[in-house]
């Protein structure tokens, strides 16, 4: 945009440090308390160890993420052309408040989960997937940062959308969740519509009902499950 300015000026022309101009882009960032790693005995015999993702690991995971977006059934492509932005908004500071969880069962990656913090009250819940089949990975990984959002972060609703039939029947049928007025209240992921729980909802039903449907609970890792879950270990592709 160019306008005549109404006054005479001592200096024309204006430099920035592109140091200076990174603060508007990004803005502040809250102070998250920090996920601690848990784990989850799995049907099988194994734990799946849920810990944040770090920041730096985000490039080894891109390429795997990467092959999602050829899947073509089940909305895998859709889901996994998004969750590879939100890493790479993370990782360029273009995202708010993201918090990113991974699951691994003896190193070797197994789920994903994240979601991010909108205000002190609203949490959005993005993405939740499994890489390995019939041990309830993404259910597990889907407790995990909703109980980090209400019980760890004060998290007041918990926003939800879903782009797969699965995801809705699974979540928003089967926990019942209500939703705002549409296209009055929109989710982020596409402008759909917004599902959401409060912390009162959660504390009388949804966690019950995940903890049922699962069938394992989350505990603090202990150091060997911690120990045998140190070197992350990621598949040549997504299995799904």
């Amino acid at each position: 945009m160019w306008k005549e300015i109404p006054e005479k000026v001592s200096q024309e022309k204006i430099t920035f440090d592109v140091r200076e101009i990174e603060p508007m882009l990004a803005g502040p960032s809250l102070k998250l308390e920090p996920y601690e790693p848990e784990m989850a005995k799995l049907k099988d015999g194994n734990y799946l160890y849920i810990r944040p993702l770090k920041k730096e690991e985000v490039p080894q995971l891109l390429p795997f993420i990467k092959k999602l977006l050829d899947v073509d059934h089940d909305f895998y492509d859709i889901v996994g052309v998004r969750v590879y932005g939100e890493l790479l908004g993370w990782y360029r500071d273009r995202l708010k408040d993201p918090y990113f969880m991974i699951g691994t069962i003896n190193g070797k990656l197994a789920g994903f989960a994240n979601a991010r913090v909108m205000n002190n009250g609203i949490h959005i819940s993005l993405h939740s997937m499994a890489y390995v089949r019939g041990l309830k990975v993404g259910a597990i990984m889907y407790y995990a940062k909703a109980k980090y959002a209400f019980e760890k972060l004060g998290a007041k609703e918990w926003w939800s959308t879903f782009e797969s039939y699965n995801g809705w029947k699974r979540w928003g049928l089967g926990m019942a969740q209500p939703s705002y007025p549409w296209p009055d209240v929109q989710h982020e992921l596409g402008g759909a519509k917004v599902y959401y729980i409060t912390r009162e909802y959660w504390d009388l039903s949804v966690k019950q009902y995940l903890l049922d449907y699962i069938k394992t609970d989350l505990v603090p890792a202990t150091p060997e499950v911690a120990e045998a879950n140190k070197e992350l270990i990621i598949p040549e592709s997504p299995l799904v």
